[in-house]
C-alpha cells in the first residue's frame, strides 16, 4: 500500500469571502443611501462580491467548515445574480417595466432574507463578529426587500435606510476579515471577535445553577 501522503494546510478563507462581501455591500449601500452614483458596484457583484466569494465558499467545503461554505457560496451567487440581472437591464434584455423590477427586486431581497434569517440564528454558533454581520445584514434586507415592494415615496425612504444599514454591515464584516487576516498572520488573537453565544455545555460539567428567588422587602 502506498504511503499516504499529509495534506498541505490551505489559508483560511474567511477573511476573503468577509471583504469581498464588505467591499460590494459598502458600494452599493453607498448608492442606495443616496451618496454615491449607480452602476459602478456591477463589476465588483460579478468579479469580488461574486467570483471571490463564491471561491471563498468552495474552499471552505475544502476546509470542512459547513456554515462558511454555506454563507459564502450563497451570497456570492447572490452578487452574481443581481450583477447579471443588471447587466441585462443595461443591454435592455428584460422585458419588464420599471414597476416590475422594483418588485421583482423586492422578491428577490425577501427570499434572501428569509435564507440569511436561519443563518442568523446558526451564526450565534461562530463569533460575536459573525453573528452581528447576518443581524445588521438582516436588516438591510427587510429593509430593502420592504422597500423596492412598496414602490410609493415611503418605499423610497425604507430603501435609503436599508443603504444605511448596508453601509453598517459592511463595516462590520470589515472588521471581521481585517481581525481574520491579522489574527491568521500572528497566530494569536489580535482583534477580538467575540466568542460563540451559543456553546454546548462540555460533558460532565455542572449544570448552572437556578437563580434564587428574591425575597420579599
Amino acid at each position: 500500500m502506498a504511503e499516504e501522503r499529509p495534506r498541505a494546510a490551505i489559508a483560511e478563507p474567511a477573511p476573503l469571502g468577509l471583504g469581498a462581501f464588505a467591499l460590494t455591500t459598502f458600494v452599493l449601500s453607498a448608492h442606495n443611501a443616496g451618496w454615491a452614483p449607480d452602476v459602478m458596484w456591477i463589476g465588483l457583484a460579478l468579479f469580488y462580491g461574486g467570483l471571490a466569494q463564491f471561491m471563498a465558499g468552495m474552499w471552505e467545503f475544502r476546509a470542512g467548515n459547513t456554515f462558511g461554505a454555506t454563507a459564502f457560496s450563497t451570497y456570492g451567487a447572490f452578487w452574481l445574480s443581481l450583477g447579471t440581472f443588471a447587466v441585462l437591464r443595461l443591454l435592455d434584455r428584460v422585458p419588464l417595466s420599471g414597476a416590475e423590477v422594483l418588485r421583482g427586486l423586492g422578491w428577490f431581497l425577501l427570499a434572501f432574507a428569509i435564507f440569511n434569517t436561519y443563518m442568523l440564528l446558526w451564526s450565534t454558533r461562530v463569533s460575536v463578529a459573525v453573528f452581528l454581520v447576518f443581524l445588521a445584514l438582516e436588516v438591510t434586507l427587510i429593509l430593502l426587500a420592504a422597500g423596492f415592494l412598496l414602490e410609493d415615496a415611503a418605499g423610497e425612504g425604507l430603501v435609503m435606510a436599508g443603504g444605511y444599514a448596508g453601509v453598517v454591515t459592511a463595516a462590520i464584516a470589515w472588521y471581521a476579515s481585517a481581525a481574520g487576516v491579522v489574527n491568521s498572520m500572528a497566530g494569536r488573537p489580535v482583534l477580538a471577535v467575540g466568542p460563540p453565544l451559543w456553546r454546548e455545555r462540555e460533558p460532565g460539567a455542572p449544570l448552572a445553577p437556578a437563580p434564587r428567588p428574591a425575597r420579599a422587602a
